[in-house]
């Protein structure tokens, strides 16, 4: 469950960014691959791995 948690945490830290320096002006940064389609899928990806870290029985 750790790990699954740490690459979810991953793809939030991939997510940030993004912001202008200057209010006034507009940075299209916010739409990059990272941040749209990798970092999401990072995400599910580690959700998915929980899901089944949860679900697996432990073997007696």
């Amino acid at each position: 469950m750790a790990i699954g948690f740490a690459v979810i945490i991953v793809g939030f830290i991939l997510m940030a960014g993004g912001r202008s320096d200057d209010p006034k002006v507009f940075s299209d940064d916010i739409f990059s691959f990272r941040r749209v389609t990798l970092a999401p899928l990072i995400v599910l990806a580690g959700f998915i791995f929980e899901i089944y870290a949860i679900m697996k029985r432990p073997r007696e």
